[in-house]
């Protein structure tokens, strides 16, 4: 029983040395083999299984694919002392696994130096500018503009319209590649590319912009308003010139309308005096009356000639004496 016991131990330990001496290495790793925690031999970065001395040598495995570097939003001053966040993120791969691993041993180290080399080339980029360099992309790239708003406001100036830029955030990414990936390849790493994923305004910033969008926006309305009004100026100027074509050319044609009344009416006449004599001496007495009774009121005075027609109508109708 003892010896069965004995045999059991001694396969379970070479099972174990074993083991400790096998590994495997993936295809998206490469190893590193250590002793007493110092490297031995090059990287091992051919998959599959591999033999190391048990128990004194250990397997280090670091990653072959693209990693992420994903920054934390910093606040930093622009040329133009603008402090913007910016928030950058990175792409990043181990290319000399030796020399990364005696210098950060693992990937957390290496995303604490990523941050710290990374951010601070950022920095100094972002310094370098004006706040218009970092918000716009390329210089050949325009701004949207309201097209609608902007179309009759040729004497507004420059309300608006952004200056053209000289650099643009894409020229500010790359000069951020170029400084910070010669310090990552001392650690090993090659920098595969560095993005500013985010700006966000310094909230004493944003105020300043809402102000000056609120600002052009009252301009772009008040020219509307003013030509709004000019244009209901000149309209209503219009109608009255209207108005008053319409009422002279009614006026006018009813001044030739009575005119030819009054003509129609003094031919009618003219025949009936021709036609009865009695008739005409009849209507011109009615017609004297009627014009005595116009121009002569209650309390005028009126001095006739004994020549007069109306005096001799008067005198015809005096009262005979008794």
């Amino acid at each position: 029983m003892k010896a069965r016991i004995m045999g059991i131990a001694g396969a379970a330990l070479a099972a174990l040395v074993l083991l400790q001496c096998l590994y495997t290495v993936r295809q998206t790793e490469q190893a590193i083999i250590t002793q007493f925690g110092r490297p031995i031999g090059e990287p091992v970065t051919e998959p599959g299984l591999h033999v190391k001395l048990p128990f004194v040598q250990q397997v280090n495995r670091i990653d072959k694919r693209y990693l992420a570097w994903d920054g934390p939003m910093v606040e930093m001053s622009t040329k133009d002392k603008t402090y913007i966040q910016v928030d950058t993120f990175a792409r990043w791969r181990i290319t000399n696994a030796m020399q990364y691993f005696l210098r950060l041993r693992d990937e957390r180290s290496a995303q604490s130096r990523l941050e710290d080399i990374l951010g601070s080339e950022t920095r100094t980029a972002v310094a370098r500018h004006e706040l218009i360099e970092v918000v716009r992309t390329e210089k050949g790239r325009k701004p949207l503009r309201d097209e609608g708003a902007a179309a009759n406001l040729t004497g507004v100036g420059t309300l608006g319209v952004l200056r053209p830029i000289q650099y643009g955030r894409v020229q500010l990414e790359r000069d951020i590649f170029a400084a910070a990936a010669p310090k990552l390849a001392e650690f090993g790493i090659e920098l595969l590319d560095i993005r500013i994923k985010r700006l966000n305004y310094n909230p004493e910033v944003l105020e300043r912009i809402y102000q000056r969008m609120i600002s052009e926006r009252l301009q772009i309305a008040q020219r509307f308003r003013s030509e709004g009004e000019g244009e209901a100026a000149r309209i209503s100027g219009q109608k009255e010139r209207d108005i008053n074509e319409i009422v002279s050319t009614a006026y006018k044609r009813v001044q030739e309308i009575r005119g030819e009344a009054d003509a129609r009416a003094t031919e009618i006449y003219a025949r009936a005096y021709t036609q009865k004599p009695e008739a005409a001496e009849f209507y011109r007495f009615l017609k004297s009356m009627d014009t005595y009774r116009k121009i002569i009121g209650n309390e005028a005075t009126v001095v006739l000639s004994t020549n007069s027609d109306l005096f001799s109508l008067l005198k015809r109708i005096e009262p005979k004496k008794p």
